[in-house]
């Protein structure tokens, strides 16, 4: 596959960027993706209080998290592209701005529709943020060795952002305020601002020819916002509730006209050859998978400290502490093998650790503690999702030109928040009808409600052992890069500074 090449801006055509602003640049990106990415459970531990402030009705509180994902999932394809048509670092930059402000209104907000419109901005601004810094981590780090290196600060930071989310939200709303659950968002998106303009890359895209792909991105954002909303409806109103079943049919068929523009248009939103390699391919289905895996973990996780084992907001939140730290550690080590061993092997053992971590979480019974029962299935999921995260990322932008790393971004950022929209329809709908079979098969059994709960999580916890064991062949028989291919034609990319 021939690689598409950017230019150097042209008074500057005589340097190449210096190492250690790299990984400056790295420094700043990453703060962009984790502010993106947590901010979709910051505000899960403050949402009660968020609630009863500004006088919030039980049916409408899902769209404080409902506004942000959707408007995030639905657009991610049409801010990858702009990324590629109009400039990585200049789509970062405007994310950056608009991100800082929405967070602000949202903070501030003195109604309900102040809020919903907010995060619901917060979600535009970061589908411009999310594929942006990605494709911006690609070209900026072309070097194999250093690559792996940066994928595996990037993949840390993606990773373990949900539960760094649901630790600063504790902490923000036990000791400050719920506002500052939003409005944290504002300075770090300035300094990041700040930072971008002077460490990242400034890169020129590649020339467009033909006009914007208007049929294309109006049916996958339709599609995708469709979907997900779709499942959103799943966990209140029921899978078979026609609001349910008319979003998720609407959205396929948007979706399947999206890719039959795709295929006959000249100039593609996103075209075909990227998913269709099949390593990318493999990696794209395994981004979809695993988030339904860790919301089984996280959601679940989440109710049974505070409602089980009666831990306070901030104590839930810290009990999550090891999963980013073993995130940490395990990206570091994939982010050194990579290179070496090549993508299969890591995302493998990721998978297996996963896997195992869930089942082991399935065993909790009345009255088990979270150092016997907790601890020790955290850090193996976080193990796991540290190397698979690395791999994921880097597989996933496997010899894509570099006219087209931006919507390849995007494609893997929508796949992953697509399957966390599966994820929290699904398991939280089999977790409540577990838990009301229980309840109604044991009626008699001292402390039933508890021991009802803790048996819906288990039925959640296996449901996400089985996502994570369906990843398995996957890897096995799609991913099948060799580490001396897979940053093949990387050394192509030219960049200006």
């Amino acid at each position: 596959m021939t690689t598409g090449m950017a230019t150097l801006a042209p008074d500057e055509k005589s340097s190449q960027t210096s190492a250690s602003k790299r990984w400056l640049a790295l420094g700043v990106i990453a703060m962009a993706q984790l502010m993106v990415v947590l901010d979709a459970t910051i505000v899960t531990i403050s949402l009660p209080f968020a609630q009863q402030d500004l006088g919030i009705s039980d049916g409408n509180r899902q769209w404080i998290l409902t506004a942000y994902t959707l408007i995030f999932g639905g657009l991610l394809l049409l801010g990858g592209r702009l990324a590629d048509y109009l400039g990585r670092r200049r789509i970062f930059l405007i994310g950056l701005i608009g991100f800082a402000g929405a967070s602000a209104l949202a903070g501030l907000a003195q109604n309900t529709a102040e809020l919903f419109a907010g995060r619901g901005l917060q979600g535009a601004f970061g589908a411009l943020l999310a594929p942006a810094a990605l494709s911006l981590v690609s070209i900026t780090f072309t070097e194999p060795k250093e690559r792996a290196r940066a994928f595996g600060v990037f993949a840390g930071v993606s990773a373990g952002g949900a539960a760094i989310g649901l630790i600063v939200g504790g902490l923000l709303t036990e000791y400050a305020s719920w506002r500052w659950c939003l409005l944290v968002n504002t300075p770090i998106a300035l300094l990041a601002f700040a930072g971008a303009m002077a460490f990242v890359i400034k890169d020129i895209p590649a020339p467009r020819t033909g006009g914007y792909d208007l049929p294309g991105a109006v049916t996958a954002t339709l599609g995708l916002i469709s979907v997900v909303y779709g499942f959103s409806r799943a966990a209140s109103d029921g899978w078979t509730a026609s609001t349910t079943l008319g979003f998720l049919v609407a959205g396929v068929a948007l979706l399947v006209a999206f890719v039959v523009i795709e295929r006959r248009t000249a100039n593609p939103l996103l075209p075909l050859r990227i998913p269709g390699e099949i390593n990318r391919g493999g990696s794209f289905l395994v981004a979809l998978i695993t988030p339904i895996a860790m919301f089984a973990m996280f959601l679940n996780l989440s109710f049974y400290l505070q409602l089980t084992l009666g831990y306070s907001a901030l104590k839930a939140g810290v009990s999550f502490l090891p999963f980013p730290v073993g995130i940490v550690i395990s990206a570091g080590i994939a982010s050194a093998l990579l290179p070496k061993i090549g993508p299969r092997p890591v995302m493998l053992t990721g998978a297996v650790l996963g896997t195992g971590g869930l089942l082991y979480l399935a065993q909790l019974s009345f009255g088990d503690s979270y150092a016997t029962s907790v601890l020790p299935a955290i850090l193996l999921i976080a193990l796991g999702m540290g190397g698979l995260f690395v791999a994921m990322q880097t597989t996933a932008l496997h010899q894509v030109d570099e006219k087209d790393s931006g919507v390849a971004s995007a494609l893997l950022n929508a796949a992953q928040q697509v399957g966390g929209s599966i994820g929290t329809a699904l398991l939280m709908t089999l977790s409540v009808q577990a838990a009301e079979r229980y309840a109604k098969n044991h009626p008699t059994i001292d402390n039933v409600v508890a021991r009802a709960a803790i048996h819906s999580y288990d039925v959640a916890f296996y449901a996400g052992a089985g996502f994570f064991l369906l990843t398995i062949p996957i890897i096995a028989f799609m991913i099948r890069d060799k580490p001396e291919t897979l940053l093949e034609g990387s050394e192509h990319v030219h960049v200006g500074v």
